[in-house]
């Protein structure tokens, strides 16, 4: 690490992502990069990198990152991928970067083989991270957008979409099925592939999604409400076979019921979501949804992170396409005054998975570390429930949450019966306005409070999430970098 100029950390690099700037100079276009061109991009003031295939420009970046621009420089217009991993496989560059992605590698294997072997005297070269034979010849097809294809049975109608890319997660597709108009979207990493066409006849309003990991392959099944032979799928809609940033795709709305609502606390309530029958999508971990509301002739719009019916893993979460949402309500507050008089039964607008949180980063970590305040605490409930039942190598899974009051803390006895149930998870709350008969800590986030709840031990690989009003967590990210955490150790959720 080197010295950064003041205005440089971690938080300084996330509001100038969220600043709406161009960072990549294309002004949201994806391009497809050729070596001549990646090569031509090797300067301080115009630096591209290339990452498992995946170009950027990391030229903003320059004053922000922890190595300094040396560091940067060492892959200046070429493929970084083994260098990155040497040094820090485990940064989620896709997150910290998503802004500067310029577009992906145009990769011919006989020029680069060629130019490569001279001069690797014998070395395994590596194009994207990558082994590639050393006498390739056939230079690769450019065409990096999947493609889809259909077939028809006597009563069913099969969309295939070939996403190019292997261990797709389950939870990529986003399905909606309404009016005869099939929108499918496949998140693959920063970007988005759409498709949308008006169905060329009618099918059950119902749609039934499957992913295949290892081909990289997205099923999408539909019934016919009649035997009769299609001759063509349909016809196509704006942005129909598109790829684009997800940050360039717009965010989707869709009508949902409240199936249900429940106390949480004095003012905290569960409200329970149900997605349309022609709706099919998981929300990611980490990641958030919008709700969407008219009131007074104004449309407001605001984000909100989903949890479990409950936090204890014994416990089924009912029906697949419910979506649970633990709101604070604010008297005052518009939205949420809104959300207390909604019944069962009315409709709300909710968005599509939205976020840059990935789980890739935390696959081999041993002690995962979250310091929430108050319904900061939404991103965690479903992270914990990740790391405790999904991540082999973890040790230990703690959770420091601060509150006003015993009485505002949420799903209190859920953490104290996780943490009586599983060894690995322990739970600190702290309080700033405790009562005379409180027991636990008191005060608000300071030095000694982390660093005595946090330990690191040289065996050990740790990860730091971070989520709560925007003023706690940027004096989190402040105490974290002073206790020797590195930005590749810590998500901060945007509260």
């Amino acid at each position: 690490k080197v010295p950064l100029k003041p205005g440089r950390s971690l938080m300084d690099w996330i509001r100038v992502t969220k600043s709406g700037k161009d960072l990549t100079g294309l002004k949201g276009r994806l391009i497809e990069v050729t070596e001549e061109e990646l090569a031509s991009h090797n300067k301080v003031d115009d630096c591209w990198i290339c990452i498992r295939g995946l170009v950027y420009n990391v030229t903003p970046y320059m004053e922000y990152h922890p190595g300094g621009e040396q560091e940067l420089m060492r892959a200046a217009g070429a493929d970084g991928t083994d260098l990155f991993d040497q040094v820090h496989r485990w940064v989620n560059y896709e997150s910290m970067l998503k802004e500067c992605l310029v577009g992906r590698m145009a990769v011919n294997l006989g020029t680069m083989a060629k130019d490569s072997l001279s001069s690797t005297k014998g070395q395994k070269l590596h194009i994207n991270g990558l082994p590639v034979a050393e006498k390739a010849t056939e230079p690769a097809s450019k065409d990096i957008s999947p493609r889809y294809d259909w077939f028809q049975t006597d009563t069913t109608v099969t969309v295939l979409i070939y996403t190019k890319q292997k261990d797709l997660s389950s939870d990529c597709a986003i399905a909606d099925l309404l009016d005869g108009v099939l929108r499918l979207e496949v998140v693959l990493g920063e970007l988005s592939y759409l498709m949308h066409l008006r169905l060329s006849h009618e099918v059950q309003a119902h749609i039934s999604i499957q992913t295949s990991s290892a081909v990289g392959k997205v099923e999408a099944s539909m019934i016919k409400m009649s035997n009769n032979k299609w001759k063509e799928l349909g016809v196509p809609l704006d942005s129909h076979n598109s790829l684009l940033k997800c940050t360039d795709r717009g965010i989707f709305f869709r009508k949902c019921t409240l199936v249900s609502k429940s106390q949480v606390t004095h003012d905290t309530k569960l409200f329970t979501l149900r997605l349309p029958h022609g709706t099919s999508f998981q929300v990611p971990t980490g990641k958030h949804v919008y709700l969407k509301s008219l009131i007074k002739d104004r449309e407001i719009i605001k984000p909100y992170t989903p949890v479990f019916r409950t936090l204890l893993p014994d416990h089924q979460d009912g029906n697949s396409k419910d979506i649970f949402l633990m709101i604070k309500i604010y008297p005052k507050g518009a939205f949420t005054s809104n959300m207390e008089t909604l019944q069962i039964g009315d409709s709300l607008c909710l968005s599509s998975p939205e976020g840059q949180f990935s789980t890739s980063h935390l696959h081999d970590i041993t002690n995962l570390y979250c310091i929430a305040a108050g319904t900061g605490f939404t991103p965690m409930a479903k992270l914990l429930r990740h790391a405790l039942q999904d991540l082999a190598l973890l040790r230990k899974a703690k959770l420091l949450f601060f509150n006003r009051k015993e009485k505002d803390i949420l799903w209190m006895d859920h953490l104290q019966h996780l943490a009586v149930e599983d060894k690995r998870f322990e739970v600190e709350f702290v309080l700033s306005e405790p009562s005379t008969e409180w027991d636990g800590k008191r005060g608000r986030i300071e030095m000694l409070l982390l660093s005595n709840f946090m330990s690191k031990t040289p065996d050990s690989k740790h990860f730091v999430c971070v989520c709560g009003p925007a003023p706690f967590t940027e004096q989190a990210l402040g105490l974290l970098e002073k206790l020797g955490y590195c930005e590749e150790e810590i998500h901060a959720f945007q509260g």
